[in-house]
């Protein structure tokens, strides 16, 4: 696709990457046919080909408007399209800079909508002002509305568990906490660690280390998100010099995707560049992690046949980082039947604050996800639903099937070997 850049843009790093973005896209529209926003909507616009079209226009000098600035809002950031894209176009990171664009091109939005969204970028990547807000809501979660009490999930797995841990540690990885994920559910953070520790592997979280800048990011906060990325580049690197560290653990893949961005996000950035492409370089998807032990998990749980699990793979690891089949690889190795259900490459409609700022699109992926997911758990008599970000498995809380991480049931399958 040939873009003219508008006279203001010809020479703007902006304007530049997007003129580069857009080469690659060819309007073949095969992106169109996984676009759950499309799926939905049958708008054009809503579709990722569409929303070129107008990230185009803009380059080439038009004004946005605010119906642009809604139909790029309303993209859920799964990048199924480009797990589709038989181009390549890296569709993420051209919404990024349209919907930057947009923003700035736009009238402020209403002042409900923007003390919402600063509520969003303040408390949930603040652990000491969310936790204790957590805290009071699942006090009072009976007497909530259903779809408040949906937003306070229950962990499965809250029994303190215990196994025999190895007495010495041969490798060491940093590990990131998340914001929510230690106050929401705190087990998978501790599951996860007691199956690296089982592994002889030893996870340090610096305490400087905080939100990954996902959040702000999308939230078209570049400047707040690239802050928070400089923050945990300054935790990390002291113990990446000190430490041989061999990996930066990631258990939630909203996170990770972010993380595996620093190099890209901070290219321009002389004094942090090749420290965040070192960073993006190291960060791995705990399925990535797993697969080089599988002999010593197996050597502790076996092979036998095992309870199954319905698996929904997140859009963040299997479109975003281009990790698949790895989480059905482990569990399949440890004896879990895993399965997944229909249309297991669309968005079940979470996408990190998508569900609260845009909740009737998110309630509609969120029931058709929970349908075809309740029909794979029937047909293959699955007692779990897994996945693998904090995001999604809260979302897709419901009152028939136990939703939990993946990590969780290895946890388990460990603490109960004998």
């Amino acid at each position: 696709m040939q873009t003219d850049l508008s006279p203001h843009l010809a020479n703007h790093p902006d304007g530049l990457e997007a003129q580069k973005l857009l080469s690659n896209c060819v309007h073949c529209g095969f992106c169109t046919a996984t676009c759950p926003t499309y799926q939905l909507l049958g708008d054009e616009l809503d579709g990722p080909r569409g929303r070129i079209y107008l990230i185009k226009q803009m380059a080439e000098g038009a004004i946005a408007t605010e119906k642009t600035r809604t139909h790029l809002d309303r993209c859920l950031t799964c990048r199924n399209c480009e797990s589709t894209c038989p181009s390549g176009v890296q569709y993420g990171h051209l919404l990024d800079i349209g919907r930057k664009w947009a923003e700035e091109q736009t009238a402020a939005r209403p002042i409900q909508e923007r003390v919402v969204r600063w509520l969003l970028k303040e408390t949930l990547t603040r652990p000491e002002i969310f936790s204790p807000a957590l805290k009071i809501g699942r006090a009072i979660r009976p007497a909530l509305p259903k779809s408040l009490q949906k937003k306070i999930p229950i962990s499965f797995f809250s029994d303190p568990i215990q196994y025999k841990q190895v007495s010495e540690c041969k490798e060491k990885m940093l590990f990131l906490a998340g914001c929510v994920q230690p106050s929401m559910l705190p087990n998978i953070n501790e599951a996860t660690r007691r199956v690296l520790q089982f592994l002889q592997i030893e996870l340090i979280t610096p305490n400087a280390a905080g939100c990954c800048g996902a959040l702000r990011h999308h939230l078209n906060d570049h400047t707040g998100g690239q802050s928070e990325i400089r923050n945990n580049i300054d935790a990390w690197w002291p113990v990446i010099e000190k430490e041989n560290i061999s990996a930066i653990v990631m258990n939630a893949s909203g996170c990770g995707v972010m993380v595996k961005d620093y190099g890209y996000l901070l290219r321009d950035d002389p004094q942090y560049a090749a420290k965040a492409q070192k960073i993006s370089s190291l960060t791995k998807d705990i399925s990535e992690i797993l697969p080089d032990y599988i002999e010593q998990l197996q050597a502790k749980i076996g092979a036998g046949t095992k309870p199954g699990v319905t698996y929904h793979p997140p859009c963040t690891l299997q479109h975003g980082q281009k990790v698949q089949g790895k989480v059905e690889s482990i569990l399949s190795q440890l004896g879990v039947k895993i399965n997944l259900c229909e249309d297991s490459h669309i968005c079940c409609g979470s996408a990190g604050t998508y569900s609260i700022l845009q909740e009737s699109l998110s309630t509609q992926l969120r029931e058709q996800k929970l349908h075809h997911l309740m029909q794979a758990c029937h047909t293959n008599q699955s007692e779990f639903i897994v996945s693998g970000n904090v995001g999604c498995i809260t979302h897709l809380q419901n009152d028939q099937i136990p939703v939990t991480h993946w990590i969780e049931i290895v946890d388990q399958l460990i603490s109960k070997a004998p």
